[in-house]
């Protein structure tokens, strides 16, 4: 379904409300300066001392050449709601924000009044989830279209489903300012909140009071707020929420959120445990059920990284595992297409499950174009890695070729529950006892020649069957989507890390599209950047 503005008459009228704050000659400019080739206008800038700004989708424009003066801040100010704690207002029945920069005397020197919109169609990505009653915690960038999603998503349950939904609205951003909410939430209820450091007070109040179904949610940040949270998902009411953050990653680092994901605890493990887990004696494993089913990061307003269910991929984060997500985006006719990203991009493998090793004994081998040990490497699930014990290889060379590669491979302390044995010639000769026991087990032996970065990645893109050829076309395809999104969105794109002859097949595929890109970053994270126009003067090798 395309995406439209709830009433176009409507969304004029209030893009109107927004320009009507400024002082006349620059309710004009901004006016003037609006122009389908620039996109939506995003917000508009005005800085003490400095010219005032529109900032589009494609770019920024300045309103005057007139620097912003006291009487234009004030001008402003007086035109807008009142400014609260979180130095934020707004203009009754719009979404538009206006947030205040003050100096140390409390004074406003700066003024960000950013549009608002009320946009249906933009949760069509995750739309099954949302209606089967799932709680989904949303993440992502600024200005990447959190909120709007949020406020969708109320309206969506409220309207169409019919469900008791309940708004905690901090900021006024998802309802709107004012005491009447924003038609954009449909038939959703409001409750505002005074102060930001009573959102979890007035999120218990909500459960309490007012019997929902749903609550939605915006901008979970502090201890208290992720307790409110778990406390009203304990209670069987679906929760709808954005957070502070961008990834999954950023929340199981994050000891202020990570009780969103069921909280993190640091267990120790006696020594047999610790060697059947092929781990150190402290672990860490989560202490409760996550308060969300779903986890979703909005990578561009099209394009969703969607990670389900929680409690396994949590579980398999904290172990060092990966469990693939979903990529959900839409194509040029606006069907929505899921894909699963395997590990590295790799064919789907079976699940481990404590199941044996391939029976019989693979002999100890140097590396060869076809390894015997790559089938039982690709039997194993693309979030359960394969357990490689590096023995007089370097660790830092074995983790770097993982990271390159994108392969699934745990690297294990002890030789007991590896899957492979990854060593040099001179230790194999020696016949130490890590070598005795590997063949005494039947676990394939790995030998290298050397203990350098390229004989290890060279080594494990054999096991993995990434050939040249068929890295070769993973590269050419990530560099199609990333011309496609650079024409789509007008953004710059950086591409995964590749060897110099694939950077250089990429290069020339970009330039064939007629875009510019060039080489970032040092070997081995040089990497390739796309740009709509030519940028900069870095060698593109």
């Amino acid at each position: 379904m395309e995406q439209v503005h709830i009433g176009r008459e409507e969304w004029a009228r209030e893009l109107d409300l927004l320009l009507a704050t400024l002082p006349p000659h620059l309710r004009d400019a901004a006016r003037a300066v609006q122009q389908p080739n620039r996109g939506e206008l995003l917000e508009i800038v005005l800085d003490l001392g400095r010219e005032p700004e529109a900032r589009f989708e494609q770019g920024n424009v300045f309103l005057s050449r007139d620097p912003v003066n006291t009487g234009d801040i004030e001008y402003v100010s007086a035109r807008v709601g009142a400014f609260g704690d979180d130095n934020r207002a707004g203009i009754p029945y719009t979404l538009h924000r206006i947030s205040a920069i003050r100096n140390r005397q409390g004074e406003i020197v700066g003024l960000t009044c950013r549009v608002g919109r009320a946009v249906t169609g933009t949760i069509d990505l995750i739309k099954d989830m949302v209606v089967s009653g799932s709680s989904i915690l949303l993440l992502g960038r600024p200005g990447v279209g959190k909120t709007t999603m949020l406020r969708e998503c109320a309206r969506v349950l409220a309207d169409e489903l019919g469900k008791r939904v309940v708004i905690v609205d901090t900021s006024n951003e998802i309802g709107g300012d004012g005491d009447i909410p924003h038609p954009g939430i449909g038939r959703a209820r409001r409750m505002q909140v005074r102060t930001p450091t009573l959102q979890h007070a007035v999120m218990i109040e909500a459960v309490e009071n007012h019997m929902p179904e749903v609550i939605v949610i915006d901008e979970i940040g502090t201890e208290l707020e992720a307790m409110a949270a778990r406390t009203i998902a304990e209670r069987g009411v679906q929760l709808v929420a954005t957070a502070h953050g961008r990834t999954l990653d950023n929340l199981l680092v994050n000891p202020t959120l990570n009780d969103l994901l069921g909280g993190i605890q640091t267990v120790t493990l006696g020594d047999e445990e610790a060697r059947r887990r092929g781990t150190q004696k402290s672990v860490q494993e989560r202490k409760a059920p996550p308060t969300f089913d779903v986890l979703v990061e909005i990578q561009e307003r099209q394009q969703l990284v969607v990670h389900t269910p929680l409690d396994e991929v949590v579980d398999l984060a904290l172990r060092g595992y990966f469990k693939p997500p979903q990529v959900r985006l839409k194509d040029a006719d606006g069907r929505v297409v899921t894909r699963v990203v395997e590990g590295g991009e790799r064919p789907e493998r079976g699940r481990r499950n404590g199941t044996a090793r391939t029976p019989g004994r693979v002999g100890p081998r140097e590396a060869s174009p076809r390894s015997a040990t790559a089938p039982a490497l690709r039997t194993r699930a693309a979030y359960e890695p394969a357990a490689i014990f590096p023995y007089g290889v370097s660790r830092t060379h074995v983790e770097q070729a993982v990271r390159d590669l994108g392969v699934p491979v745990r690297i294990l302390h002890h030789p007991e529950d590896a899957d492979l044995v990854l060593t040099l010639k001179n230790y194999y000769r020696r016949r130490d006892s890590p070598i005795q026991q590997a063949e005494a087990r039947g676990t394939p032996v790995e030998i290298l020649r050397s203990s350098t970065a390229a004989q290890v990645r060279n080594a494990l893109a054999r096991l993995y069957g990434l050939d040249a050829e068929s890295e070769s076309e993973g590269a050419l395809q990530e560099a199609l989507e990333g011309i496609a999104r650079v024409r789509s969105t007008g953004s710059t794109i950086e591409l995964a890390p590749r060897p110099p002859a694939i950077r250089k097949l990429q290069h020339e595929l970009v330039e064939r599209e007629g875009l510019t890109s060039k080489s970032l970053g040092k070997e081995p994270l040089r990497r390739v950047k796309i740009y709509r126009a030519e940028e900069g003067t870095e060698p593109a090798g």
